[in-house]
């Protein structure tokens, strides 16, 4: 039986593909390029704002100056809407209520800076007693560098043999076969089932509840 759960934030707690792109959007037009569509938006993010910026820019305008302009007026108009649209998926509450109720600890690892993950879990899961939530910081690796979840691990430790990191990208699937725990990739997020398999998820789960049976092998 695990005894610690670490989620991914965007994509496996939070639907945030809405807010992350309309302030995507927002910083390339006052930039004077494209926008993009929301739908869009599912498969730039992942890997933390500045690749989601470098993503999003046209190929021949991605130097360090430009994503630099553009997350400037990114992260003023995130900060200020980043709950505008953002959503829990269906299921999730309830699935951390189960948790806790059975006594296993919770904690996020997320690719998106640290001030936005611990705002966002206050506002959608007050409730929740976690042991760690932890975002992209200054100067710290981004998964799939597995740096995150040993941070997690040292401040609540528990032997790996003891812990699910669940994820709805390859990232996050990586992330975990780094840090040597087992993976649960899930199906309601903004990657496809097929990349979830391509990348080895070790489990695929397609409603939030199906996690207790995963987390009581």
């Amino acid at each position: 039986m695990k005894k610690l759960v670490i989620f991914d934030l965007d994509g496996t707690l939070l639907n945030t593909i809405q807010d992350l792109g309309v302030a995507a959007n927002y910083a390339l037009e006052l930039c004077g390029y494209p926008v993009h569509e929301i739908s869009a938006y599912p498969f730039f993010v992942g890997n933390g704002i500045t690749r989601l910026l470098e993503r999003v820019l046209p190929e021949g305008a991605r130097s360090v100056e430009n994503v630099s302009r553009l997350r400037e007026y990114f992260m003023d108009y995130y900060e200020e809407h980043k709950a505008d649209y953002t959503t829990v998926y269906d299921g999730v509450r309830e699935l951390l209520v189960a948790l806790s109720e059975r006594g296993i600890k919770l904690a996020v690892a997320s690719n998106k800076y640290h001030k936005a993950v611990v705002e966002l879990i206050k506002i959608y899961f007050p409730g929740v007693n976690w042991v760690a939530v932890e975002g992209q910081k200054e100067g710290y690796p981004v998964k799939p560098d597995p740096s995150i979840v040993f941070d997690i691990l040292i401040k609540s430790p528990t032997p790996k043999s003891e812990v699910l990191y669940v994820g709805d990208s390859g990232v996050d699937m990586v992330t975990a076969r780094r840090a040597g725990i087992e993976s649960v990739g899930v199906s309601w997020g903004f990657r496809p089932l097929k990349e979830l398999r391509e990348y080895l998820a070790d489990n695929i789960a397609t409603h939030p509840l199906e996690i207790l049976s995963i987390v009581d092998k």
